[in-house]
């Protein structure tokens, strides 16, 4: 799944503890790991996968595939985001 979407949180959630590290920055969970729910049932918490599409370079943070405090340049997603909002709602129409 896509990075920060809740992966982690919706397996502790389920499990009702901490079995996996959980963060509000991209890149917390590193590596793949197996949690036990119950005797039948194994969940797979892994990093989050942002696959290329072909968009611009600002388009990564927009998916939390990149943290906001590695952007060199911030202008270019905020930009991203204003170009998919309609002018009203920009305006606050």
């Amino acid at each position: 799944g896509y990075p920060n979407v809740g992966k982690s949180s919706l397996i502790n959630s389920l499990k009702r503890s901490r079995a996996c590290g959980v963060g509000a920055m991209p890149g917390v969970t590193r590596c793949l790991q197996a949690v036990q729910l119950d005797r039948h049932i194994r969940l797979l918490d892994c990093p989050g996968v942002v696959l290329d599409s072909g968009d611009p370079l600002a388009a990564a943070p927009l998916r939390g595939a990149l943290a906001p405090q590695r952007l060199r340049d911030p202008l270019a997603p905020a930009c991203a985001i204003l170009r998919r909002c309609p002018p009203q709602q920009v305006r606050g129409d």
